[in-house]
């Protein structure tokens, strides 16, 4: 019977630092911002996004040319942005919707019953 790979040293380490180093990370973070992978089985992805989604956070994907994007990510991302080949075309594509998130997040915030 093979070993549970839940119970190797190789999870807990990455366990801890997903504990320690990203949950931290995405709580102390506005937004999120996720590239859409190239392919459905990006582990990294995942966790990013579903920490992201347990801590609430406010998130933007961005859709790079040529992938596909599932229709329940789109359903659960608070705004998709088209990515461009050149990083500096995204960031300006990234930057206002990830202002106008943070800013409605902190209303929410600071209005009670919101």
């Amino acid at each position: 019977m093979a070993e549970d790979p839940f119970q190797s040293e190789d999870w807990r380490t990455y366990a801890a630092h997903v504990i320690d180093e990203l949950v931290p990370m995405i709580r102390d973070s506005a937004v999120t911002v996720s590239l859409t992978p190239d392919g459905p089985s990006d582990v990294k992805f995942a966790v990013e996004l579903g920490l992201s989604i347990m801590l609430d956070k406010p998130i933007i994907v961005v859709l790079m040319p040529g992938r596909k994007i599932p229709g329940k990510l789109v359903a659960m991302a608070d705004r998709v942005v088209e990515g461009h080949p050149d990083p500096l075309v995204t960031h300006g594509r990234i930057a206002p919707a990830a202002a106008r998130r943070a800013a409605l997040r902190a209303v929410r915030r600071a209005v009670p019953g919101r």
